[in-house]
């Protein structure tokens, strides 16, 4: 009688492969083609790799897609939010994170050209044509379920984005991962094997419950050695029967001619059994945490033994940790991916995600532009909260001038309807003794024309402080910076800005109104200034009688302005501070 020993070998960890086989089209993903399944189980089975990818996925999402300069850029960003819709982004990120990999369905238009809408479209579904003789993937084929996939299946092949005219195009967005050309594993890896081992662990455990806790069995049979064959055939069945973590706890009911040849069953009791299974189960968890570079698990709403009171400082420290390490990068995957797709479609926008994190979370020391503290932060920019330059740009309806140097000021004045007439005004600036003022003189308007333009002279407005504030709105600002540069407005110039909505947010509930009363808004210590302007050594007293006005007065203009009553008042001096006559403190 000999004794013959047999090892059992559990299935081991293998990377994923990629394979390219010479009779199909596609290049395949696992050794079955369908790795893609493997993580999916993954994540169902284990509850750390669970937390993990769903928290980190919805860090990367945050609160959606936003851009830093859409008030510049309105209509851009308009087509932007209607291109991106917020489900199709939201899942294009899940499947980042959990598969790495994603990918999106570009839909032209007829005529191809613009991209007119995205789709989601899961990963899982697509394999990846054969590279061309330059080494690039001109295609993808796509299968509902490439489990069920048979050599008879007719796939659909769709173009790459770029590569073709057709109407339909898949943008495969993945990251560099050397030694994968068609591919990309997830950035997790190397913790698969571990989320594995968890869903394993939790699996024996629970079926142990289920069986009463009644243990694994040793199976000596003690009736002799039977020949190899024999042997195999013993050793195949039970391992296909028994092995597994969802086996445990269960016992063999054996059946013998008589007691003698009985066989010997005998409890295998593992020593000091729970702790072991609970450093596996911990070494388990630490592992994934680890593949997953989770700087602190808290962050993922996992507790730890101390105190959250007392971890405060470690919490925000790696949340900021957290964010610049791991999330920023896949939201600069995805938004260079983006950049691409509106480029198609000649739109250009900073584009950002909005974070979930706190604001206090938010390291802001040395930020000082305006566009990254709302990347950092989330938080949409105001117009108050522009810099000069920016806020600058978006008062484009009411740019003004700077008046040419043949024209010289000679005087100004708060406008009030007690004034002298502008005629009688302009008179006592215009010197007797100057020879009279050809016509090919006058000079040409850069603004266009205004009804207060005359032969010899013109009047224009100019933003002045009546009373001195260190907190000045944004608008007061730059309509001041904008007067020490010399800039002035004719009255068309204010009257249009007003019905364009300039500076609206302070207005009655969000609506335009009459800048030329109300300035910058409830309040505002500015007024406006009327300023004569002549022609340098060329104006004579009797010339304003004799000569016509350059361009005649159009008819479809009122010669009287919106607000111009109240121009010389600041609205601090106005009654209810300039509020709305339907306002109700």
């Amino acid at each position: 009688m000999k004794n013959d020993l047999r090892i059992v070998n559990l299935s081991t960890y293998t990377s994923p492969t990629v394979k390219e086989v010479r009779s199909q089209e596609f290049v395949s993903y696992g050794d079955d083609n369908n790795y893609y399944q493997h993580l999916i189980d993954l994540y169902n089975g284990s509850p750390t790799n669970n937390a993990c990818v769903t928290a980190i996925s919805e860090m990367i999402y945050g609160k959606g897609l936003d851009a830093t300069d859409s008030n510049r850029k309105p209509d851009q960003y308009a087509q932007m939010v209607s291109l991106f819709n917020a489900d199709c982004i939201r899942k294009v990120v899940y499947d980042l994170k959990l598969m790495g990999q994603c990918a999106l369905q570009v839909i032209y238009s007829k005529d191809r050209s613009k991209i007119v809408t995205l789709e989601h479209i899961p990963v899982e579904t697509l394999r990846a044509e054969k590279c061309n003789d330059k080494g690039e993937i001109e295609a993808y084929f796509y299968h509902y379920d490439w489990a069920k996939y048979k050599k008879s299946d007719e796939l659909k092949r769709i173009p790459a984005f770029g590569t073709s005219k057709d109407g339909l195009e898949i943008m495969y967005i993945k990251p560099y991962r050397a030694g994968f050309k068609y591919y990309s594993p997830v950035d997790y890896q190397g913790g698969t094997q571990y989320a594995e081992l968890e869903e394993e662990i939790s699996n024996y455990h629970l079926n142990n419950i289920m069986n009463g806790l009644a243990p694994s069995m040793l199976i000596n049979f003690n009736n002799g050695t039977p020949d190899p064959e024999q042997r195999e055939l013993i050793e195949r069945r039970i391992y296909e029967k028994f092995s597994g973590s969802s086996n445990a706890g269960k016992f063999i009911l054996a059946f013998n001619d008589n007691a003698e040849t009985a066989a010997d069953i005998q409890p295998i009791q593992l020593s000091d059994a729970h702790n072991q299974y609970q450093f596996l189960s911990d070494e388990s968890s630490r592992k994934i945490l680890v593949s997953h570079r989770v700087v602190s698990p808290m962050l993922l709403g996992i507790k730890d033994n101390t105190g959250l009171g007392n971890n405060a400082d470690e919490l925000k420290t790696a949340t900021i940790l957290m964010d610049n390490t791991v999330i920023r990068p896949f939201q600069r995957l995805l938004i260079e991916s983006f950049e691409q797709i509106l480029a198609y479609n000649n739109i250009s926008l900073n584009l950002y995600f909005k974070t979930l994190q706190p604001l206090e979370f938010t390291d802001l020391d040395n930020v000082e532009d305006s566009e990254t503290r709302e990347e950092e932060t989330g938080v949409k920019m105001s117009k108050e909260d522009l810099t000069d330059e920016e806020f600058d740009i978006i008062l484009d309806e009411l740019r003004g001038e700077t008046i040419s140097n043949r024209w010289e000021a000679v005087d100004a004045r708060e406008q009030s309807d007690d004034n002298e007439s502008i005629e009688d005004w302009a008179v006592k600036h215009i010197d007797s003794k100057e020879e009279q003022l050809e016509k090919k003189s006058i000079d040409s308007k850069k603004s266009g024309f205004s009804y207060l333009d005359k032969s010899l002279y013109k009047v224009r407005y100019r933003f002045s402080e009546k009373y001195i504030s260190g907190k000045s709105r944004q608008f007061c600002r730059i309509m001041m910076s904008r007067s020490n540069r010399g800039v002035v407005y004719r009255v068309e110039d204010i009257d249009k800005a007003s019905n364009a909505g300039v500076n609206k947010s302070f207005g009655h509930q969000g609506k335009a109104y009459d800048l030329f009363r109300y300035k910058g808004g409830v309040n505002c210590g500015h007024r406006w200034e009327e300023v004569l302007y002549r022609l340098k050594s060329k104006t004579m007293k009797k010339v304003i009688q004799n000569y016509d006005e350059v361009n005649k007065i159009p008819k479809s203009y009122a010669p009287t302005p919106r607000g111009y009553k109240d121009a010389e008042k600041a609205p601090k001096d106005m009654k209810d501070q300039g509020h709305h006559p339907n306002y109700k403190g």
